[in-house]
């Protein structure tokens, strides 16, 4: 017999409505019958990718012994941390505080308040590997909760505290100088790991915020240590196995120190940041390779991620039939059998592929041999090879569809679309790809109408059903992506939309009296502590995407207030940013637009012309990641509230190009030539 959760839209949720655990969706019914019968709160924390989540869920949540602790003792939630990231961000902390590490699953124990007093991550059925076995952790809280409420409470009474002064840093007086971006620079450049790229041993995740600021801070020094450090890890990440080179797109993470064997599951947030960071790597260098991972990671997107409503899918999981990886992985005779041995032997020489495997038996498909050092090896043309490569890897691709794919997470999160909407219309704009422009104006149309109700933006959607409202990163993301969907379309509406969405950020989610954005609007669900994120992760935290969008806003706005906002936010993470730049890779990227002076690019035209195109190719040609693109069509109004519009005018009938800064502009040009040189002197 189902749960509760069998009527939640969730994907992760649904997972659990069959196991024999009375669980409960995250709300007040809930507390409201711990409070009643007098339980203390068993909160569960998972999404739909997790590999252990799923080994928990197995090994516990549907053993039926252990489902009776649970009922007995305990009112038990289960809570999807995308759906919910406010109550886990809050309780991830929690976690942290206490044990010094944290994850998912996240297993947290609180009193009918809310408040908690003991947690982990993965909790197995019995004692091994020096874990406490699950039915011994419920019994030891059961028992303390009975017998010694008093400590248990007060315990829970100190941990909010603390987490209560956490979320309480301040704007500091110092100014903001290029010092620290010096000092964080020398920060990643401590950590990097030189043979191999990325940081540290293993496990080994992308960093794409990170190696975005390094990327920055080459085109400002000009240091070519910065540039080298960002290559070497972009090519050893695109050779190995936390690419997908038969479908596209990243892995999330690698679990060793060469790139080799991933974690399988996909999201959406990696691929859209990864697709970002391999367009500007490619705009800095001309590497083709660059381009082309790029196109593979869009194609993935496109091809797996898609909805039909025109939006973006969360995430894939890493297991299928219940086996991390089965999908991926490849033996030696599969491959041979499937290309023949001429093709096989080619195949298997450049992707690394062994009959005694390189992963468990199986193989984990990675660039073992550059496909130049292959011809020669083989003694063949290498276009010839490149063809047959590309043959085999269709071929496979082929087979590969034909097995059981991991389930796909299809609920819609705004700010991982909005991340995602801006990828792809950042590329669009750079590449002249009016498919991937498509693509985006189709995510933006239905984010704008099916996840705003009663004028305020909602968080996520999963079959026609939009709900909670929206977090700070949902606008903040949704903000960036809208500035370059207009860079790419020259669509006033996508800059007004942009605004208006800023301005109600800020009323939302600023808070003039600490000096600082909470992750949570002011008249949201109150928890025992108001969340605030000021770390970049895996993907942008609120606070940094929004100082970043009102920076850019305020550039083609001259709004000095939302200027203001920005820098007083950038301000209480100062010494954050110099002391831990791998996660302020973000905050680092704004602080590096705050500290320069903007190119402000006004283009008259129509974007699709061969005319305005050879301009727009002369703006996207190289690395300026210091500047602001925005259009106008001939004889359209400039929108109100845009100064850097106003006045502008297509020139003789033909496309035209403004470069200016701080809203002084140089003489506007039509030639491609003329426009390149005021770009260089600029």
């Amino acid at each position: 017999m189902s749960n509760r959760l069998a009527n939640e839209t969730s994907p992760y949720l649904r997972q659990h409505a069959d196991n024999p655990v009375d669980w409960y969706p995250w709300g007040e019914e809930a507390f409201r019958r711990a409070r009643e019968e007098d339980k203390p709160v068993l909160l569960s924390i998972g999404y739909s990718s997790c590999h252990w989540c799923h080994v928990m869920e197995r090994e516990c949540f549907e053993d039926p012994e252990i489902a009776r602790l649970m009922n007995e003792n305990f009112v038990c939630i289960k809570v999807d941390r995308e759906e919910r990231p406010d109550v886990d961000a809050v309780y991830m902390q929690a976690v942290q505080a206490m044990t010094g590490s944290g994850g998912w699953p996240l297993t947290v124990f609180l009193t009918p308040d809310g408040e908690p007093f003991f947690g982990g991550t993965y909790f197995p059925p019995e004692d091994r590997h020096g874990l406490p076995g699950f039915p011994r952790v419920l019994m030891a809280i059961a028992d303390a909760y009975r017998r010694q409420r008093e400590q248990v409470v007060g315990q829970a009474r100190q941990l909010t505290a603390h987490l209560q002064r956490l979320a309480s840093l301040r704007s500091a007086p110092e100014p903001l100088t290029t010092d620290i971006l010096q000092e964080a620079y020398q920060g990643v450049q401590s950590q990097f790991d030189p043979q191999f790229g990325g940081f540290g041993p293993a496990p080994k995740f992308p960093q794409p915020l990170v190696w975005e600021f390094v990327l920055r801070y080459h085109a400002r020094s000009g240091d070519p240590r910065a540039l080298a450090m960002v290559e070497t890890t972009l090519q050893a990440m695109a050779r190995g196995g936390i690419r997908d080179h038969l479908g596209g797109g990243f892995h999330r993470y690698s679990t060793d120190r060469y790139w080799l064997v991933p974690h399988f599951e996909k999201m959406l947030y990696d691929n859209a940041l990864l697709a970002r960071l391999y367009l500007h790597a490619y705009q800095a260098t001309g590497r083709p390779d660059y381009r082309q991972t790029l196109e593979d990671t869009i194609g993935y997107l496109l091809t797996e991620m898609r909805l039909p409503e025109g939006a973006f899918a969360s995430a894939q999981d890493a297991d299928s039939e219940g086996v991390e990886g089965k999908y991926y992985l490849w033996t030696w005779q599969e491959v041979m059998d499937a290309l023949g041995p001429d093709l096989g032997r080619a195949f298997c020489l450049v992707y690394g592929i062994a009959p005694e495997g390189n992963w468990e038996g199986r193989n984990v498909l990675h660039l073992a041999t550059p496909p130049e050092e292959a011809a020669r090896q083989l003694d063949t043309d290498p276009a010839a090879l490149e063809g047959l490569l590309a043959e085999g890897c269709r071929k496979l691709l082929s087979l590969r569809r034909q097995r059981v794919p991991p389930e796909r997470d299809d609920k819609v999160l705004v700010a991982w679309n909005g991340l995602a909407l801006g990828a792809l219309a950042e590329a669009a704009a750079v590449l002249g790809r009016d498919d991937w422009r498509r693509a985006a104006e189709e995510c933006a149309r239905f984010l704008l109408a099916e996840l705003v109700r009663q004028g305020r933006l909602m968080h996520t959607w999963k079959d026609g059903v939009a709900k909670v409202p929206a977090y700070l990163d949902d606008y903040a993301c949704l903000v960036t992506g809208l500035l370059s969907l207009h860079e790419a379309t020259f669509d006033p509406r996508w800059l007004e939309g942009a605004l208006r969405l800023a301005r109600q950020m800020v009323d939302l989610f600023w808070d003039g009296r600490e000096e600082a954005f909470f992750d949570t609007a002011a008249d949201h669900e109150r928890l025992v502590v108001r969340p605030r994120d000021l770390l970049d992760n895996a993907y942008p935290c609120g606070s940094s995407e929004a100082a970043r969008a009102l920076l850019l806003l305020a550039t083609v706005t001259g709004d000095h207030a939302l200027a203001d906002v920005a820098t007083r936010a950038l301000r209480g993470v100062r010494e954050l940013m110099a002391r831990a730049p791998l996660g302020t890779g973000n905050w680092l990227c704004a602080l590096d637009f705050y500290l320069s002076t903007p190119r402000e690019i006004a283009v008259v035209g129509d974007p699709a012309a061969a005319e305005t195109r050879r301009l727009l190719e002369v703006v996207y040609r190289g690395y300026l990641p210091n500047k602001v693109v925005v259009g106008l069509r001939p004889a359209a109004p400039a929108p109100p509230g845009f100064p850097l519009l106003e006045g502008k005018e297509a020139l003789g009938g033909r496309p035209t190009v403004y470069v200016c800064q701080n809203f002084a502009c140089r003489q506007p040009t039509g030639d491609p030539e003329s426009l390149a040189a005021l770009l260089r002197e600029s």
